[in-house]
């Protein structure tokens, strides 16, 4: 039989101390600022590697572009993304058009 309806007297949760879900409000200070920063440091190195001829940097730049891109909310800017992954793919395709040998380890 189904006590669904019926009130168990064994039953341990307590009314008085249930709280509704609300969801934080957006543009609070509890955003994730991951998407930003990678974002930022990708343009870095996309630059280091477009001026330097730094092969490793180009890749690092596409690198934090992804994670840019994976960490990012829907109502973000994707112009400033899109350019970002764009301007790191760059870095890699010019830095191989110059040097086209493999890269070398840093170390």
């Amino acid at each position: 039989m189904s006590t669904v309806g019926t009130n168990n007297v064994n039953d341990p949760r307590r009314p008085n101390k249930i709280v509704r879900y609300k969801p934080p409000a957006s543009g609070t200070p509890s955003e994730d600022p991951t998407p930003d920063y990678m974002n930022l440091l990708g343009m870095i190195f996309s630059m280091c590697g477009l001026m330097m001829k730094l092969k490793w940097c180009a890749w690092v730049a596409v690198y934090c572009s992804f994670i840019s891109f994976a960490n990012s909310r829907t109502s973000e800017d994707t112009k400033q993304m899109l350019s970002s992954f764009m301007l790191s793919i760059s870095a890699v395709v010019m830095s191989y058009l110059q040097n086209p040998q493999p890269m070398q380890p840093p170390w």
